[in-house]
Parts: structure tokens; C-alpha cells; sequence
């Protein structure tokens, strides 16, 4: 089958009926007749849509060796031009929700990529593992599944020697193991976009301080028995996208997934126990860098779409003139420049594994990764000062086809725009940095990739400083001769 398009999404995921909760009530019927999710898997949708868009099909598809078209985020890049054929398509896509779908499916497809591209690194632990990876590969290609992750556990306790007690888990982990597979018990989170994707993917969490039981990696369809998806409230259900043109379009509804003693099938685990093989995972498959590479791309739209709506303000109400506006607008624009020119980087200086794969430099992603959660609560601060009190007193839509019309469109004008625009501009740039949409898009900027301190150890480690020092040395040696 190959590439699907959005009716086929939305009818696969509705028959799925997934035990989705949400303001305490367990979702009936279809879930995207659900005001929650109604807005997000529209737009979902539209994605799948896109790729049998002829126009855009050449960008966002490949040809598999079967000669089947298949999503973009699923090319196992063998060359530079494999990684830039991805990052077209992954902006491609990210144009169409303005960057912020942060688990739009190329992402989680890309981490399917990965790691099945490493396949006989799995077969070191038990042969079986890599088939079942190379399974799961071929059946998201074939079928173009969805997925939603856990990669957390639940914040009860994080100081460094926390180690839960015997009794009721809390942390999901392995309670036993039988014939037909193991049995999950706990909780996980963060799974965004949980119970709106074919498939949950499962990947080890917690560190080496955790015992063999929370060793563990596979991936279950989402109506699997005794998974439930714990989701929190939704941040515009029901609004217009005039009001909300944002949240009412793209929230990702997180979620904490619970299993009640969920079977995993034997032939769904590609990997069990040994908490050495948790740690060498990421090294071996480059899943990190991988979607390093999709992110980058995907925050690099997000931010055009930031330096476009300050443009827009400041155009609407003629503050354009003002130094300090000019500073704060060239300040995104220097960091959209600085985004792009390291994701370049990263391509260009690509080289292929042992495997023949082909992976981004990891260090321009990673620069970027430590940057980003600096830089994106600026871009929504910066909305905030430009903006100042235009952002507070916003009409809504019903408002301009009532009687109040004629007052609105005197005293809301702009300089350059209709108050109707002009509110709908606004409106939009609220939601971007004020509304709970848009909050809750800053703290998911700062931890995407975890605790920003724990990364920036991460980039410390990883970084080659001893080149620069070497040059210092030199120098210094140069100088006393």
C-alpha cells in the first residue's frame, strides 16, 4: 500500500478505538469527532494529503526497492543528496503546520529509520531482535503507520539514588515474562500525540541505575489491551481558527500511557534486559542525530513563521522605523540565519557509518539543540514586547458579525490593515506566545530533548575542544621561539 492519505488516516486510527481518557471520561466513538482531537487530526490529515499532492509528491515521497512510494522520513540515507531529499521533506511538511508539530509522523518515522538501519546491532543480543526491527520497518513503510513514544518515566522522585521500593510499580516495567511475550505493568510518559497514531514505540528510559525489568524496547499497536492513554485537557477545543489559529489547529494532545499488565508479543521486542546495550543504542543506531536532523529542520520553519509574524506587526502598526524594534526583529533573523547555516553544516559534512548509512555532523545539531531552548522563549518574549497591549484586547469572531462591526472596524484598525486583519493577526500572534498554546510550545522547546543542563553535559562531552586548544598551543609555542 505504501503512501496513505488523510481518510485513510483518519478511518485507520478511529477503528482503532484506542482507550483514550481525557477530563475524565473515556472517549467514545471516533476520536476524531472528539473536540480535542477533531482539529489535530484534521491537520494530520492534510499532511497524508500532501504527499499525493503532485506538486509536492516528488519532495515528500521515495521509491522503495519495490518500487512502492513511501513517506520521505522513512529514506535510509546513503548520500548527502538522501539527506537533503529529507530535510525538504520534512520542512515541506512543517510549512503546513507552521513548525509546530513537534511529533508530525516524520519524526517518529525517522527514529523508526534509524534504528532499523541497525539492525544487526540488536542481532548481537538475541538474532531474533533485528528481524523484528527490520519487521517493524518494513510494516510502518508498507502500511505508512503512525507513532506515538514514551521515552520518560513518570517525575516522582529525581534525585540521582532514587530507586523505586518493592510493590505496585510505578515506573512501567517488566512484571514477568511468559511464552507469548512480556507483561508491562506502570506507567510512562511523555506520549504526545498518544492515542491519535497506529502504534506506541517503547524505547528504554531511566539510565543504567535501572535494573534488567525497565530494560526494554518494542512497539505495540495502540488498542492493545490494558494500554490506556491518560491525556491532559485539551488547549482550544471547540475555538475557531480565527480565534485560536493555532491551538485550534495543531495542539498534540500528551499523554501518560498506562499498562495494566499489557502483553507484548515476543515478535514486538527488539530488545530486552542488559542496560549496556540501552546505553551503546544511541551511538550504534545515530538515532539522536537523526532526529537532531528533522528537528533543526522543523524548528528552522517554526522560526520563520516567528521573524514573519514580528515583520507583519510591526508593518500592521508602523513601529518598523523604531532602533529597538529593528534590534529585536534582527535577532530572529540573525538566529534563523545562524539555524540554517549549521543545519548546511551538518549535511555537508556528512560522512557514512560502517553500515553505509549516511549521518548528519553531529556537531552543528547538537549546537543547535543547546541553542534553541535559549532562543525560543526570546522569539515569543520579543512577540510580547512588540505586540505590548494590541495582544490583550482582541475581539473574537462572532464579535465582527454582531452589531458591534461598525465600532470594531473604526476603532481596531491598523495602519496598514482592515481591524478584521488586523485582529486576525493579532490573534495569531497571540496564540503564538501567550495563549496556553503557546506556553506550553516554549516549555516543549526547552526539555525536547530533556533537561537543557543534562543536555548542554551532553554537547560538552561530545564536542571536539581539543582541536581549538591545540591551535592555542601552537600559537604559544609559536611565540616563545
Amino acid at each position: 500500500m505504501a503512501i496513505i492519505n488523510g481518510a485513510q488516516y483518519i478511518e485507520r486510527i478511529d477503528n482503532l478505538r484506542s482507550n483514550v481518557w481525557i477530563n475524565g471520561q473515556q472517549v467514545e466513538g471516533k476520536l476524531s469527532e472528539h473536540p480535542a482531537f477533531a482539529g489535530v487530526m484534521r491537520t494530520q490529515a492534510r499532511l497524508y494529503d500532501a504527499q499525493h499532492d503532485p506538486h509536492r509528491q516528488p519532495v515528500l515521497t521515495f521509491r522503495t526497492p519495490a518500487g512502492e512510494l513511501a513517506g520521505a522520513a522513512f529514506l535510509r540515507p546513503t548520500t548527502k543528496e538522501d539527506l537533503e531529499h529529507r530535510r525538504l521533506a520534512f520542512q515541506e511538511w512543517a510549512r503546513l503546520t507552521a513548525g509546530m508539530m513537534g511529533r508530525s509522523p516524520d519524526y517518529m518515522n525517522t527514529a523508526v529509520m534509524a534504528l532499523a538501519s541497525a539492525a544487526d546491532f540488536f542481532a548481537q543480543q538475541h538474532p531474533s531482535y533485528g528481524r523484528h526491527i527490520e519487521q517493524l520497518y518494513e510494516r510502518a513503510v508498507k502500511n505508512d503507520l503512525s507513532f506515538t513514544h514514551t521515552f520518560v518515566n513518570p517525575q516522582v522522585n529525581r534525585s540521582l539514588g532514587y530507586m523505586e521500593e518493592d510493590g505496585e510499580p510505578i515506573a512501567a516495567k517488566v512484571i514477568r515474562e511468559t511464552a507469548n511475550g512480556l507483561i508491562i505493568k506502570g506507567a510512562r510518559l511523555l506520549a504526545t500525540q498518544g492515542g491519535m497514531t497506529d502504534e506506541l514505540l517503547v524505547l528504554p528510559a531511566g539510565g543504567a541505575l535501572l535494573g534488567d525489568e525497565y530494560m526494554y524496547a518494542f512497539s505495540i499497536p495502540g488498542n492493545t489491551p490494558g494500554l490506556k492513554f491518560v491525556c491532559r485537557p485539551p488547549l482550544a477545543a471547540g475555538t475557531s481558527s480565527f480565534d485560536a489559529p493555532l491551538s485550534s489547529r495543531f495542539d498534540e494532545i500528551d499523554a501518560m500511557v498506562v499498562f495494566d499488565e499489557v502483553l507484548v508479543p515476543w515478535d514486538r521486542v527488539f530488545f530486552y534486559k542488559n542496560a549496556w546495550f540501552a546505553k551503546e543504542m544511541e551511538e550504534e543506531t545515530h538515532l539522536a542525530i537523526m532526529l537532531l536532523h528533522q528537528v533543526l529542520a522543523r524548528r528552522i520553519v517554526k522560526t520563520e513563521f516567528f521573524l514573519g509574524t514580528v515583520e507583519l506587526l510591526s508593518e500592521a502598526i508602523q513601529i518598523g522605523g523604531y532602533q529597538h524594534v529593528q534590534e529585536k526583529i534582527g535577532e530572529i533573523a540573525a538566529a534563523l540565519e545562524a539555524l540554517r547555516g549549521m543545519l548546511l553544516a551538518a549535511e555537508l559534512h556528512a560522512k557514512p557509518d560502517r553500515r553505509g548509512t549516511m549521518v548528519p555532523d553531529p556537531a552543528p545539531l547538537y549546537a543547535a539543540a543547546f541553542l534553541y531552548p535559549r532562543l525560543y522563549p526570546r522569539f515569543a518574549d520579543i512577540i510580547q514586547l512588540l505586540g505590548a497591549s494590541g495582544l490583550v484586547c482582541l475581539p473574537t469572531e462572532a464579535d465582527f458579525s454582531s452589531l458591534l462591526r461598525p465600532d470594531l472596524d473604526r476603532y481596531l484598525q491598523a495602519a496598514t490593515l482592515p481591524a478584521e486583519q488586523r485582529v486576525q493577526l493579532f490573534c495569531f500572534a497571540w496564540d503564538l506566545a501567550m495563549s496556553a498554546f503557546g506556553t506550553r510550545q516554549t516549555l516543549y522547546e526547552r526539555f525536547f530533548f530533556g533537561d537543557p543542563a543534562r543536555f548542554a553535559t551532553t554537547f560538552y562531552h561530545r564536542y571536539d575542544r581539543e582541536a581549538c586548544a591545540q591551535i592555542v598551543r601552537q600559537f604559544l609555542d609559536s611565540e616563545q621561539q
